[in-house]
């Protein structure tokens, strides 16, 4: 049977994301594998992958904020903003830099502001990608991004190296940060390690290496425990036959609360409609309505 819902893997270095999926389809048999978030290949951690007919939930774990572990370098900056791109300048400023100020310059980043993308980086302009582009010699002017970052923690200082936590929204560049906090130091720096650590409700302690799919297969996460953080609604027999052919139903009273999750409004979320323990479709809340987005008894 093929399997579908969730699986943890705890990517090493190296290899792709998409190399990643790659190994997941061929070892399991699969044709429907996605990841919900790359992780750049230099950098490990937590990729959470959906498989079967759970690939049709991949949009909605977009809003999960993510909780990483880094390693900046400070001295260097190099054109990636990370340590797999070319050095292209060099300051020793920080050695005139303390624990105290480098905490003081990580505490800024705290909050809600503009990023601008790395110049190597997924982002299009015209259909254009930014890294083929840099890679040509002529980078993008990349506009800025909305970002938010909280929970920024210096785990370590060990000069020029320091090593830091955050979690931070869909969207943000950890190499960037390191990148500015470079230019905000005046000293250059860049992200030299990068480990995903959490992922809203799933962390990496819980997954399994990309080595022993078979393990992961066996932890497989259903489809209905993969959008915990979305509210319940368990459909009686009529509202089951309604969902199925795309009908709306009443709002009704949850028959779950969500799995809590820190920065994440679940109240603007959509709503998980289940019965018999299936995740059966997902709604949209119209005011009294719950109106059917995405129906998958039939996927």
């Amino acid at each position: 049977m093929t399997p579908t819902g969730l699986l943890l893997i705890d990517k090493p270095e190296g290899p792709s994301s998409h190399d990643v999926i790659a190994v997941i389809r061929r070892e399991l048999g699969l044709r429907r594998a996605g990841h919900t978030g790359t992780l750049d290949p230099f950098a490990s951690g937590l990729l959470l992958v959906c498989v079967g007919w759970a690939t049709r939930l991949v949009e909605y774990f977009h809003v999960l904020p993510k909780v990483y572990e880094a390693a900046i370098l400070l001295g260097e900056r190099r054109d990636t903003d990370d340590r797999t791109g070319v050095v292209v300048a060099r300051s020793d400023a920080w050695r005139s830099i303390d624990r105290d100020r480098f905490a003081s310059a990580l505490a800024e980043f705290d909050g809600v502001s503009e990023q601008r993308p790395p110049d190597y980086s997924a982002r299009k302009v015209g259909g254009l990608r930014a890294y083929r582009a840099a890679r040509a010699g002529a980078p993008l002017q990349l506009e800025p991004s909305t970002i938010a970052v909280s929970d920024m923690c210096l785990l370590s200082w060990d000069p020029p190296r320091a090593r830091i936590a955050l979690t931070v929204s869909t969207g943000t560049y950890i190499r960037a940060i390191a990148r500015d906090l470079g230019e905000r130091l005046a000293c250059h720096a860049h992200l030299e390690a990068l480990r995903r650590i959490r992922i809203g409700t799933f962390d990496v302690c819980d997954a399994s290496s990309g080595a022993d799919l078979a393990e992961a297969a066996a932890g497989i996460v259903t489809p209905l425990d993969a959008v915990s953080w979305l509210q319940r609604r368990e459909l009686d027999p009529e509202e089951l036959a309604s969902v199925l052919v795309g009908r709306p139903i009443r709002v009704g009273a949850p028959s779950q609360p969500p799995r809590p999750v820190a920065t994440l409004d679940t109240a603007s979320l959509p709503t998980a409609l289940h019965a018999d323990g299936q995740l059966v479709a997902i709604g949209m809340a119209d005011g009294e309505w719950l109106k059917p987005s995405k129906v998958f008894h039939a996927a």
